[in-house]
């Protein structure tokens, strides 16, 4: 209850200190910039966006297996400007079940601030380490994650690093550079074990990328060496997802010891509903030097996991046997030019459990300072 209490005063503080900030950042500010006008005049909004998210289901595995009411998380966005250069973003989980002798920033999922000057932009902080892929990009709550490669679900995407990033001046093309302590590095400041990203992102109209080529040291001087191209493709209200991450101990090996396909469709049929479904696969091969996992087990200890497991996902991919997985959903926005709130309905199975499971839910994401604003108003 303590902590309860405490997460509400900090909000109210917050959204109060962004509502007084609103009238400061209204104001024009004689900022001269390089090559212009000293006396131009520019406003730069303060305003910070804040934001609560949260997502709430109903889960059950069909034929007898385990179900019942849960969420996924809260989930508390801040993005605003210091200055004219210089902005913060920050993702904090609350409420989470882990004990009080983690890190104090084990619940945070990115805490950054970013300079841009001309087409550059430097970020520093905790962030996701990039990674060419589309199902791996999304926002936690907008994802399925029964429905998710055994990749997505093991990999330690929230990283301590810094990233340089250059892009063009029609915004179509951005090209960065990233070092982050590894998802090896069970202990970061210790471990001194790193990871080395150079990403392409590219927005078109009808075609958007991010490509990645990634090296993921799991001991020193030794790396996971990756290759990972998302494409997104747009054809009217039909959008089309195709990601392929291609993974090896050895540079001649990449692709050969690990692979991710996943092809993802959807359908938006107007603001109202959304249809979209996934189909992927996966395959590892034997002996692998690295587990993204950190378990370490043989063969034999992953097949019996697999068989004491329950739940809709395999516990682990048995090496030299493809992992197929699939399904499909709808999501329902009810409010009118919104999408602040949705429902969904979504299943999904696999061909090494075989089993089906349904999952039912409601995802809400809430503008504090929309809402303060209007509760001050009246």
């Amino acid at each position: 209850m303590k902590r309860l209490f405490t997460f509400l005063g900090t909000i109210t503080f917050m959204v109060g200190s962004a509502i007084a900030q609103e009238v400061v950042s209204s104001v024009p500010m004689s900022m001269p910039s390089f090559g212009e006008d000293g006396n131009a005049q520019q406003v730069v909004d303060f305003t910070p966006q804040i934001s609560i998210d949260s997502r709430f289901g109903y889960d059950r595995v069909v034929s007898g297996g385990p179900a019942g009411f849960g969420g996924d998380g809260v989930y508390l966005n801040i993005d605003g400007k210091i200055s004219k250069n210089l902005s913060y973003s920050l993702c904090q989980r609350f409420f989470s079940s882990q004990g009080d002798d983690d890190s104090a920033f084990d619940n945070t999922d990115w805490l950054t601030l970013s300079y841009e000057v001309g087409s550059f932009s430097f970020t520093a902080g905790k962030d996701v380490v990039m990674v060419g892929s589309y199902e791996y990009d999304a926002y936690d709550i907008d994802s399925y994650f029964d429905m998710n490669s055994m990749f997505y679900n093991s990999f330690a995407c929230y990283q301590w690093g810094v990233k340089a990033m250059w892009t063009n001046p029609s915004e179509t093309t951005s090209f960065a550079f990233q070092v982050t302590n590894s998802p090896f590095a069970y202990f970061p400041k210790e471990d001194n074990l790193y990871a080395y990203n150079l990403g392409w992102y590219s927005a078109w109209d009808w075609y958007e990328s991010i490509w990645t080529v990634n090296m993921f040291e799991y001991e020193r001087g030794k790396f996971v060496n990756c290759i990972a191209l998302g494409n997104m493709f747009y054809v009217g209200n039909l959008s089309l997802g195709l990601d392929c991450v291609m993974r090896g101990a050895d540079v001649k090996q990449v692709g050969k010891d690990e692979i991710t396909v996943n092809f993802m469709p959807s359908y938006e049929f107007g603001d109202k509903f959304r249809l979209f479904g996934k189909f992927g696969w996966e395959r590892s091969s034997e002996d692998l030097p690295y587990d993204f996992w950190g378990e370490y087990l043989s063969t034999e200890d992953m097949i019996i996991a697999n068989e004491d497991n329950l739940a809709t996902m395999p516990a682990f991919i048995i090496p030299g046997e493809d992992y197929i997985f699939y399904g499909a959903g709808l999501e329902y926005f009810p409010l009118k030019e919104n999408k602040s709130v949705r429902l969904h309905a979504a299943w999904m199975s696999n061909n090494y459990t075989k089993r089906n499971a349904v999952n039912v839910g409601l995802t809400w994401k809430f503008d504090l300072v929309k809402a303060f604003k209007h509760i001050a108003s009246k």
